[in-house]
């Protein structure tokens, strides 16, 4: 008889597994990791919720008037407020615009509550399929609330409050509200926020008269501002232009034959002949921000909203000279300099080419990452041989570079043997340039350069350029980098021994020598002459004509290092910035290039120190002066610094070096005998320097690398900062009459077509600072005379190492020099005072930051320590 109870169809031993404790279970886990998401997203929403910005600054809109900055002959060279956002009302705005915005932006906005979820879902499957990220998520009103209050950054917790800002937007905003903001807020290039302002800065006509062809144009810009706007690359606003016109067509916005006709209509964009790609006509941001922080100075936040009027000293067409020769000096160093390879490298898919949209979105992203730096263009390596290089910068915008010339340039990346890191290959983002007829590849330049050019007579500033490019850094190398000025410092000492009983016929040892630790402040140092070329014996002027080292070490030694420190601040350097020693003779210190070229107006205005100014006037929108500038000018005694034989008689030799000195070149290309200048280049050629004037115009040029090391050993201050002088110099004395020479001054002798100060008449004066030949007659016969039975040599080395009268305390055998009553006329102040109604700013400082700048930052190295042994060479 069977048991009921076991059956025959259950396994005996195993137990039937049962769903329903599963399900249950695994129905309380689900529930409550969901009631724990729900109390963290709570949490979170308590907590970040009453953070979130109040909307006022978003619907109280109060258009200001913004700071504008002039050139002296009233061209505009920056601005800097609000009043670029033309604020107009949501019936204001033409149904037209409204329209295409819409359909390029976000066509679903008034159907989603702020978030787009299908678009959302849209954008991911297309990215997936695509393998790129060639779509977003974004919504308008997303946009707003990023655009208004938050930053960039890609993150989490950026994108969770842009997700509650945009919920709390669209409770307390309508939808045509959103829009209107979106509408007056975003940037679109050029300095240009909103559609209105861009309708003017583009189409030089106000919003209400855009056509279909015309808003589809504008509507294309937010994607890419860098990339899609018509001035900078019409063919791709182009592209997206009619994008844009196809979208409107399908949503209806538009009827197929107005569709065609705005496709047949040509968009005629305001500014594009010449016109700078940053909005203004000429280069002159440098300046431009330099005056914004000397303004924020006087007006603070109120600078850019009281509806300023600067007008600076700068020379519109002197600004723009410079601009150029700057930027032609350094391409011209960058193309002789070994290329390095490209700028990065990307997967380009293979015949991608042939899909015009997604090669587009290639390069989009790409030129994000690496942007255009004006004429410099980013472009990718479609296919690259030794004799060919095809790149692209638009699926529409196809170059072949095949010109030897050129391709010379970048030779070695084109070897298949090339480093992974410096070849060029399909992929390889590049940068090209605009060559006469053709294209070249160069790579962006590491030299950077700074050119300073002011009137001598007053200190107005003409010309003004602080690096390479300005929207890769704001550092203004002008004005904040400390550099050593190598043999730019050395007519300043040579002033100095004028005014000593030098007497430019001195005649002086050319003869190498080797100096002790305790001479030298540091190490030994056995100092050297360029290409290791001696003389026996040069009078003074050769000396600084020829730019010797051996010459000016023993002028210095002879003045005294001290007197010579002391002496540099008549100029206007910083005495903590040039130790008394004797590597003070080639530069060993340091000075901005602003200070270098004020050094150099005393000499061409006959020995006074003006101050650099940069503002002239500053007015209201309506024309009411409120500031002007009063600049202590070349003739006032309050302004004098060195003698006037002295700069007279450094004038003079000035002259000759570039006339048959080391700028020797400057004489030969401008043709003018009123151009006096010296070169200056430090030990390895780390810094390259020249620095020229004519009475009317003082400039200096230096170039070197942010973090300094050597440009070659075949760079000097009379080859590459010499070039750009001249290249700026020759463009801006165009037309400028020759000056005549000064009067000599009174108080100058003339004996055998030398001069003499009347206190240091021949006989009286230091003949020579020789090498003694041990024996006073053969000293003698030679010319090495005394000055009261003083001997008056400055003695051989006995031994290596040996010290160098006069090195130390006044010993006996120092050479007898003037006292510093008889050198300097009573009278004649050690320094003039400082007259300067708006100055530059001090080396380091940016006042009142614009919005989304960053300070300038001085790079590693910017302001170095001085090594105490540099050896300038020229």
């Amino acid at each position: 008889m069977s048991n009921p109870q076991h059956s025959s169809d259950a396994p005996r031993g195993k137990r039937r597994f049962s769903w329903k404790p599963f399900l249950i279970k695994t129905g309380v886990a689900v529930a409550g990791a969901g009631v724990c998401a729900a109390v963290l997203l709570g949490l979170a929403l308590a907590l970040a919720w009453p953070s979130l910005p109040d909307l006022h600054a978003m619907t109280d809109y109060r258009p200001r008037v913004p700071l504008r900055i002039y050139t002296a002959d009233k061209v505009l060279i920056g601005e800097y407020g609000e009043e670029h956002r033309n604020v107009l009302r949501f019936d204001e705005i033409p149904e037209v615009m409204r329209n295409a915005v819409l359909s390029a932006e976000d066509d679903r906005f008034y159907r989603h509550g702020g978030v787009d979820w299908m678009g959302v879902a849209r954008a991911i499957l297309t990215n997936v399929v695509k393998g790129s990220k060639s779509q977003g998520g974004s919504t308008i009103t997303m946009q707003v609330a990023r655009n208004f209050y938050l930053s960039s950054e890609k993150t989490y917790s950026r994108k969770f409050y842009e997700l509650l800002l945009t919920f709390k937007i669209e409770s307390e905003l309508s939808k045509d509200e959103i829009l209107a903001l979106y509408m007056n807020q975003i940037y679109l290039g050029h300095r240009a926020y909103g559609f209105a302002a861009a309708s003017r800065t583009y189409l030089g006509k106000p919003l209400s008269e855009v056509t279909p062809a015309e808003a589809a144009m504008l509507a294309g810009i937010p994607k890419a501002p860098s990339r899609f706007n018509p001035i900078t690359n019409f063919p791709r606003a182009e592209i997206r232009q009619h994008y844009v016109l196809n979208r409107m067509k399908a949503l209806g916005y538009l009827t197929p034959e107005q569709t065609e006709e705005a496709f047949k209509q040509r968009v005629v964009v305001r500014g594009t002949e010449g016109a700078s790609p940053r909005g203004f006509a000429i280069h002159g941001d440098y300046p431009a921000e330099l005056a914004r922080q000397l303004m924020y100075g006087v007006f603070q936040e109120q600078t850019y909203s009281k509806g300023i009027d600067v007008y600076t000293t700068i020379d519109s067409k002197a600004q723009e000279a410079a601009y150029r020769a700057v930027r032609d000096g350094v391409l011209d160093y960058t193309r002789r300099s070994v290329y390095p390879g490209p700028e990065d490298q990307i997967d380009l898919p293979d015949g991608v080419e042939k899909d015009a949209q997604a090669l587009d979105d290639i390069l989009d992203g790409v030129q994000e990452k690496t942007p255009d730096s004006e004429d410099l263009l980013a472009a990718v390596v479609l296919a690259a041989s030794p004799t060919e290089v095809t790149v692209a910068r638009s699926a529409r915008d196809i170059i072949t570079i095949s010109d030897k010339k050129a391709l010379a340039v970048v030779a070695r990346a084109l070897n298949p043997k090339a480093s992974d890191s410096q070849r060029l290959r399909r992929g390889s983002v590049v940068y090209i340039h605009k060559a006469g007829d053709g294209w070249e590849i160069i790579n962006m330049p590491a030299l950077q350069a700074a050119l300073v050019s002011m009137a001598p007579q007053d200190g107005a500033i003409r010309a003004m350029i602080g690096g390479f490019d300005y929207n890769r850094g704001t550092f203004n190398r002008a004005t904040q980098a400390w550099r050593q000025p190598g043999s730019n410092i050395k007519p300043f000492v040579y002033a100095a021994a004028l005014e000593r009983g030098l007497t430019p016929a001195t005649q002086i040892s050319d003869q190498p020598f080797m100096l002790t630790a305790e001479q030298t402040g540091s190490k030994a140092w056995s100092p050297k002459n360029d290409g290791n070329r001696y003389e026996p014996m040069l009078t003074l002027r050769q000396g600084l004509m020829r730019s010797k080292n051996m010459v000016s070490i023993r002028i210095l030694q002879a003045i005294g290092p001290q007197y010579a420190q002391d002496y540099l601040t008549r100029f206007g350097f910083d005495k903590a910035r040039w130790p008394a020693v004797l590597p003070l003779a080639l530069g060993a210190g340091g000075a901005t290039p602003l200070q270098v070229v004020n050094g150099y107006s005393v000499f061409a205005n006959g020995g006074y120190r003006v101050t650099p100014f940069l503002i002239d006037r500053v007015t209201d929108r309506s024309g009411h002066v409120l500031m002007q500038a009063q600049p202590v000018v070349a003739g006032d005694a309050a302004a004098r610094a060195i003698d006037p034989r002295t700069a007279w008689v450094m004038d003079g030799i000035l002259r000759d070096a570039a006339t048959s000195g080391t700028g020797a070149r400057a004489h030969q290309q401008l043709k003018r005998n009123d151009v006096g200048g010296k070169t200056g280049t430090t030990n390895e050629a780390v810094d390259v320097w020249f620095s020229g004037f004519t009475p009317t115009l003082a400039t200096t040029v230096w170039m070197g690398f942010d973090q300094p090391r050597s440009l070659g050993t075949n760079e000097f201050g009379s080859g590459l900062a010499l070039s750009t002088w001249l290249d700026y110099m020759q463009p801006v004395l165009k037309g400028v009459p020759e000056s005549k020479p000064a009067p000599r001054p009174d108080g100058l002798l003339v004996d055998n077509g030398e001069f003499y100060f009347s206190e240091f008449p021949p006989g009286q004066a230091v003949a020579s600072l020789d090498l003694s030949s041990g024996d006073a007659l053969t000293d003698f016969l030679n010319n090495n005379r005394s000055t009261g039975g003083v001997d008056n040599t400055v003695r051989p080395l006995s031994t290596p190492g040996a010290a160098l009268p006069g090195a130390g305390p006044a010993a006996a055998g120092q050479p007898a020099i003037a006292q510093p009553d008889q050198a300097q006329p009573q009278g004649l102040p050690a320094q003039a005072p400082v007259a300067q109604p708006l100055p530059v700013p001090t080396p380091g400082a940016v006042p009142g930051r614009a919005q989304g700048q960053s300070p300038g930052q001085a790079p590693a190295g910017g302001d170095p320590a001085f090594p105490p042994i540099p050896v300038p060479r020229v």
